[in-house]
């Protein structure tokens, strides 16, 4: 039996072209992989870049100076708290008939702010409750210890010079050293 060419070319189609499946759902493909590093790059890149910035431009900057001016003494009134640089500079500014103490705003406990009572004439601690009267001594509730005065001086120009960067402590005896208390009778 022979065939012709006539029925070869019926049966047999006369180029053949491969097959090219699509990759099924979840298989890599070259451009997938490709794109994936790419990716993986970029954003490698953008967190370096970012903690770069943050390495450059630190938090320190934004805090308030350690050492500043308060205003005169005469602004002041005796016998009172004065809380107008609570929120800004973290102190409590006491003046008394005889001179000046400067309070730290951090309750000796566990760091919060206490709040300044003047119906009651003391500072309460609004998360468990320690209690300091005017002069910084602890009386109430779980604070160790009294509030830690900063050092205060008068400026060349007259003002109150308050430095947090000096802090004294009751119970080591600092609070009768001479920058811990500025005395006044202008």
């Amino acid at each position: 039996m022979t065939e012709s060419k006539e029925d070869k070319s019926k049966d047999e189609p006369s180029s053949v072209v491969p097959l090219v499946r699509s990759p099924l759902r979840g298989e890599p493909t070259r451009r997938g992989v490709l794109l994936g590093a790419w990716a993986a790059f970029t954003a490698g890149s953008v967190a370096m870049l970012g903690a770069w910035g943050r390495f450059l431009f630190p938090n320190v900057l934004y805090e308030p100076p350690q050492e500043f001016k308060a205003g005169f003494p005469n602004e002041y009134a005796v016998d009172a708290v004065d809380t107008r640089y609570k929120a800004s500079h973290g102190v409590w500014i006491v003046r008394e008939s005889t001179g000046f103490y400067v309070l730290s705003t951090v309750c000796t406990h566990l760091g919060c702010t206490p709040n300044w009572l003047s119906a009651e004439e003391k500072f309460k601690c609004p998360c468990h409750g320690s209690g300091f009267v005017k002069t910084g001594v602890n009386v109430e509730g779980p604070a160790p210890r009294p509030l830690e005065r900063y050092k205060v001086s008068l400026a060349a120009d007259g003002q109150l010079l308050i430095d947090k960067n000096t802090k004294f402590q009751e119970e080591k005896g600092q609070w009768a050293l001479p920058d811990a208390y500025l005395p006044y009778l202008g």
